[in-house]
């Protein structure tokens, strides 16, 4: 079997370093090794519409602040197809065949889709029906294109397991054709979920707790000074709690032992540090300080790369429009298929058109 992989994000805000370590920076490395036959990277458009149809203007400035995070993190267009999904509207007319075969009450039990739906504190009289059925849609994307790995962070099993179910289905019925995917997890299980800077459980553009990969080297430092740490580590002799400590957490994402050698010397490494926190001796300044330190040394590239395509947004969408006639004329033959199994390719079935020939003819 081809090994295809298939990602994206929806152009709602820019990215940040949640989206980082969950899932840009294991594609730069996916990337990088090229043990794969295809690699496409979405920026999910039509679906970010669903529930900000009052407010499009907002999707169509972010969709080039998304593409300028990709290409800025080291997504390179010539190994990877980056395309826009609404440009691709055999995914709109394949999600439109599988809304047939998934009942509501599955949809409403999908974990993550309730959580989203928690967040947006929609009423049952105010979900937009697209946003109901935002993960058909992503099954539509991943399935359109054969993608068999899918790197995701943990919060989107539910949807994996759910494209699963929609791929089994649709093959039992009309014949197999779609290729069910598998997640691909970060190896750190700390950057599955990045808090943020708040503590709370999910760093999150709507609640305003993020440092984004565009953010200024001032602007990064001010947000990491204000971190949630250890409410009871008053003093510098208090011990402190690691768990929850949002600092320690962000260390576990980013942190390597060398970065001690350079920072912070008194300490061997990442776990020597945790252990004298606990102990008492080690203020919040030191260890936030030491957590800029690592996070300017990692994302100082970064904005670098995004200065150099800020200044050739030509190029940027020109990258854009090439992926999304790339994915659009894979997505047309596999829509081809699709339609061929489901008995549906009226005109091309000339079997069909014979045998409705011969029924009526005898009847001349």
């Amino acid at each position: 079997m081809k090994k295809i992989i298939l990602t994206g994000d929806r152009p709602t805000g820019k990215l940040h370093i949640g989206h980082y370590v969950g899932s840009l920076r294991n594609r730069v490395i996916l990337q990088n090794k090229g043990d794969y036959d295809a690699f496409f990277i979405e920026i999910a458009d039509a679906q970010a519409i669903t529930d900000n149809s009052h407010n499009v203007e907002k999707i169509r400035q972010n969709l080039i602040e998304v593409a300028l995070d990709y290409l800025s993190v080291g997504i390179d267009p010539n190994k990877v197809t980056i395309f826009v999904q609404s440009q691709v509207p055999e995914l709109c007319e394949l999600t439109f065949y599988y809304l047939d075969i998934v009942s509501l009450s599955r949809l409403e039990r999908n974990p993550t889709l309730k959580e989203e739906l928690k967040m947006r504190d929609f009423s049952n009289k105010t979900i937009p029906v697209g946003f109901l059925t935002y993960p058909i849609s992503q099954a539509a994307d991943i399935t359109c294109f054969d993608a068999n790995i899918i790197p995701v962070g943990e919060d989107q099993l539910p949807m994996i397991e759910q494209t699963r179910e929609i791929c089994r289905t649709f093959n039992n019925l009309y014949g197999n054709v779609l290729v069910e995917p598998k997640e691909l997890l970060p190896e750190n299980s700390c950057c599955n979920r990045l808090p943020g800077i708040d503590g709370k459980a999910k760093m999150s553009k709507s609640l305003n707790n993020c440092i984004y990969l565009s953010d200024d080297e001032s602007t990064i430092k001010s947000k990491v000074m204000m971190m949630f740490t250890d409410p009871t580590h008053l003093k510098v002799s208090d011990p402190g709690k690691i768990e929850g400590n949002t600092v320690f957490t962000y260390l576990d994402a980013f942190c390597k032992d060398e970065h001690f050698a350079k920072y912070l010397p008194e300490f061997a490494n990442l776990d020597d540090l945790k252990n004298h926190y606990k102990m008492g001796g080690v203020g919040d300044v030191k260890i936030k300080l030491l957590l800029n330190n690592v996070l300017q040394e990692e994302l100082a590239p970064i904005r670098e790369r995004r200065k150099y395509y800020e200044k050739h947004i030509d190029l940027v969408y020109k990258i854009l429009a090439e992926g999304s006639d790339k994915a659009r004329n894979i997505a047309k033959e596999k829509l081809i298929q699709v339609k061929k199994h489901m008995g549906i390719n009226y005109f091309e079935d000339e079997e069909l058109i014979r045998t409705q020939i011969e029924k009526y003819g005898k009847n001349i």
